[in-house]
């Protein structure tokens, strides 16, 4: 009769645990977001290879979106591959340009989830939260030119949601994302 007892006082505190975890989904959607956002910035180094030319990788609190200049408009942003993006409502909210504000629907550019935390804490810091890629593939800080880079070590993107603190490295070098 113990054993029995105390297996089910067992099984209920890793049942109460366990459905915790199941309904919360903030984890799930960081680790979606932190793929999106991988999947994105190693878009924009394939594409700034294929057309030798610069693509810029624009990160704010909320989204991350490519656009061939600093100064991201309608006119230079990097269109999605699939023709367009999520058109979340969220995406749809944040993934705007110019002024007023202007939702472009075939930028590659997607926004995280309500539930995710702020995105983006670069290390080493960005200036105008932006990094671009060369023709050979390599970040710079948007400020920097080729070929003096003042990412002298692995460029850091964190972005945090629940329980956990995801990470995304770029390499100074090759620019290879991981």
């Amino acid at each position: 009769m113990i054993e029995l007892i105390t297996v089910m006082v067992v099984m209920g505190v890793v049942g109460a645990i366990g459905a915790a975890r199941f309904f919360d989904k903030r984890d799930t959607d960081t680790s979606q977001y932190l793929n999106q956002a991988k999947s994105i910035i190693r878009y924009g180094q394939k594409v700034a290879i294929a057309q030798h030319r610069n693509v810029y990788v624009k990160l704010s609190a909320s989204s991350v979106g490519l656009c061939f200049q600093q100064t991201c408009t309608a006119a230079n942003v990097v269109p999605a591959p699939g023709g367009g993006n999520s058109a979340s409502s969220v995406t749809k909210a944040q993934c705007v340009l110019g002024s007023p504000a202007v939702y472009v629907a075939n930028w590659m550019c997607e926004a995280m989830q309500t539930d995710v935390s702020t995105v983006i804490a670069a290390t080493p810091a960005l200036s105008n939260g932006m990094f671009y890629f060369d023709s050979f593939g390599r970040p710079y800080n948007s400020n920097d030119s080729a070929p003096t880079s003042t990412f002298t070590g692995p460029l850091t993107l964190s972005v945090g949601g629940g329980a956990s603190t995801l990470v995304v490295t770029v390499t100074p070098e090759t620019g290879y994302v991981y």
